[in-house]
C-alpha cells in the first residue's frame, strides 16, 4: 500500500518538492540509503566543512519545505535533512507505528549508514517525536539535540484538535480554501502564520496523500533516561497539540541533560526570532 492517492497526486507533491529545493538556492545532493524499513531518502546541503547535522521535517510535510524553514541552519551545519518514511518525499511508501519505537530504530539505522558513530540531530514536531524515540533506542548515536515544538514528550489527548476536525470535513467535502485555513488556525493562532510554503504543502499532502493523524507517542521515561547528550527542548505556549505547560516539565523530569526554552505567545506555526534562531545554532554548534 502506498502512501499517496494517485500517480497524479504523487506527481504533484515532487514537483512541489523540487521547486522548494531550488528555491533554497544553495548546492544539494540527494542521497539514498537502505534500511531494514525500506529505502530512505536525504538532502545533503548547507556548509559541507561544518558539524554534521541530521534533520527531521514535521508530519505529513516534506524535507524540502523544511529546509526552507530552517535556513538558519544552512551556514553553520553540514546537513543531512531526511524524508521520514512513509510520509510525502522520496523515501520508501512505508508506514510506521507513531507508537512503538520503530521509528527510533529506523533513524538509528540511517545515522549508522551514513557512517557516523553519533551524530547531532534537530527535528520539530512530528520530527522531533523520532528524535525522542531513537533518544531511548539509541542513546548513544546522539551527539546533540534540539526538540522544537516537539510530540513524543507530553503531547495534548486528542479532544484538543477536535476544533479542527470540522472545517477539515467542510474542506474534503467542498475543496475550498478557507476550510482549510479554519482547519490551520488553531495551530497558527494569527493567520500570518500561515505561509504560502506552509498552506500549499499542506494542501498538496491533504488532497493527494494518506495523511498521517498519530503522532509519535509520549516516551517512556526510563528509555529516554539512557540518553545523556545535551538536549534543548523548545516548547510553545499556546500550542494545541503539545503544549509548553505539559512539555517542559516533563521534559525536565525524564530528560538528563535537559535545556528548555518557552515560546511565549505562540501556537504550533509560528515565526522564531533571530535570538531564537541564534540560540538553537549555538547550542548546536
Amino acid at each position: 500500500m502506498g502512501i499517496y492517492k494517485s500517480e497524479k497526486g504523487k506527481k504533484a507533491i515532487l514537483s512541489l518538492y523540487e521547486k522548494q529545493l531550488k528555491r533554497m538556492n544553495k548546492k544539494y545532493e540527494d542521497i539514498y540509503i537502505d534500511t531494514s524499513f525500506g529505502k530512505t531518502h536525504l538532502i545533503e546541503t548547507g556548509n559541507m566543512s561544518g558539524n554534521p547535522l541530521l534533520v527531521f521535517h514535521g508530519g505529513n510535510a516534506t524535507t524540502a519545505y523544511n529546509l526552507l524553514a530552517c535556513d538558519f541552519l544552512m551556514n553553520d551545519f553540514h546537513i543531512y535533512a531526511v524524508d521520514t518514511i512513509g510520509h510525502p518525499g522520496k523515501s520508501a511508501e512505508v508506514s510506521l507505528s507513531p507508537n512503538n519505537y520503530d521509528y527510533g530504530k529506523w533513524a538509528a539505522e540511517v545515522i549508522e549508514k551514513l557512517g557516523y558513530e553519533k551524530i547531532s540531530c534537530f527535528g520539530g514536531s512530528f520530527g522531533a517525536g523520532i528524535i525522542a524515540k531513537t533518544m531511548c533506542v539509541a542513546p548513544d548515536k546522539i551527539k546533540r539535540v534540539v526538540l522544537y515544538i516537539p510530540s513524543g514528550i507530553s503531547n495534548a489527548p486528542a479532544i484538543n484538535s477536535l476544533s479542527m476536525m470540522m472545517p477539515m470535513i467542510m474542506y474534503w467535502i467542498t475543496h475550498k480554501d478557507k476550510f482549510l485555513k479554519q482547519c490551520m488556525m488553531p495551530m497558527a493562532i494569527e493567520e500570518d502564520n500561515i505561509t504560502d510554503d506552509i498552506y500549499e504543502t499542506a494542501k498538496l499532502s491533504i488532497d493527494f496523500s494518506k495523511v498521517k493523524t498519530g503522532m509519535p507517542s509520549n516516551v517512556d521515561a526510563k528509555e529516554i533516561k539512557k540518553c545523556n547528550a545535551p538536549t534543548l527542548v523548545m516548547a510553545a505556549e499556546k500550542d494545541c497539540l503539545f503544549p509548553a505547560k505539559n512539555v517542559i516539565p516533563r521534559a525536565k523530569k525524564i530528560i538528563n541533560n535537559c535545556t528548555t526554552y518557552l515560546l511565549e505567545g505562540r501556537g504550533h506555526m509560528h515565526f522564531l526570532t533571530e535570538e531564537e534562531q541564534k540560540m538553537i545554532v549555538d547550542f548546536l554548534v
